[in-house]
């Protein structure tokens, strides 16, 4: 990436947006599995619209384990195997392929892991691959201008930018009930279907943090890296099973 201030012509030219529960990958979700069928859908068809916009990289943005941002390379290793599954992920490479030694990082946290596995998924490959962890700490203005520094390399940039909303939807969820949730991710899904960049880069980031919300971070790079591009955005998927607000969206 460059350095960040750079200034050249915004080359961002389609990006999805997906939930990132470890409970997508089938394996880890075991019988409930279906109950997300919709959701890895969505996710199926907003990888399908980043194909069809013929990039010449794609940047993985997702939850960090730090503030970061961290930075995954191509063939970075993740794994599934803390839920009790043995699946394992390479960044940007099918499922089971073997990465490039020289280019492994470090494990990919889970958010970019679970991108990893809906790239493989998809047989996404041909073009470069690499992944950011932004984690919940990172102020909003250091998001934009992230995102703005990874739109300014050269060639034609897509983005996978994962993330979820509140986890605070029901009594259950993990987060427990917040009556603040439900109007969160309500302006939440409406700012991402619509590709609202003023609405995303306003996001409290102290609420999103109360809320549980791990997209927030993500988001707002997006926000950050479309400035200029103009792109129009689609609403594919909104819903909150097990409490947690889950959206998938398309911009292009």
């Amino acid at each position: 990436m460059r350095r960040l201030g750079a200034t050249l012509p915004i080359m961002l030219v389609a990006a999805a947006v997906c939930p990132c529960p470890p409970l997508l990958v089938p394996e880890v979700a075991a019988g409930a599995a279906p109950e997300l069928d919709a959701a890895r859908a969505a996710c199926a068809e907003a990888l399908g619209v980043l194909a069809a916009a013929r990039p010449d990289r794609l940047l993985v943005v997702g939850p960090g384990d730090s503030a970061g941002p961290e930075v995954h390379p191509q063939g970075a290793r993740g794994s599934f195997r803390g839920f009790g599954v043995e699946v394992d992920v390479r960044l940007g490479h099918g499922h089971g392929a073997e990465p490039e030694p020289e280019r492994t990082g470090g494990e990919l946290p889970y958010g970019l892991a679970v991108g990893a596995w809906l790239l493989g998924r998809a047989a996404w490959s041909g073009v470069p691959v690499e992944g950011v962890g932004v984690g919940e700490d990172l102020p909003a203005e250091r998001c934009a201008a992230l995102g703005r520094d990874v739109a300014a390399d050269a060639g034609r940039l897509a983005m996978l930018v994962m993330g979820d909303a509140s986890a605070c939807r029901t009594l259950k969820a993990p987060g427990y009930l917040d009556e603040r949730a439900a109007p969160f991710d309500a302006e939440a899904g409406r700012a991402l279907g619509a590709a609202d960049l003023a609405a995303l880069a306003a996001m409290d980031v102290v609420l999103a943090r109360e809320l549980k919300v791990s997209g927030r971070a993500p988001w707002q790079v997006l926000a950050g890296a479309a400035e200029g591009a103009e792109l129009t955005g689609t609403l594919l998927y909104e819903d909150a099973p097990y409490g947690v607000g889950y959206v998938a969206a398309t911009w292009s």
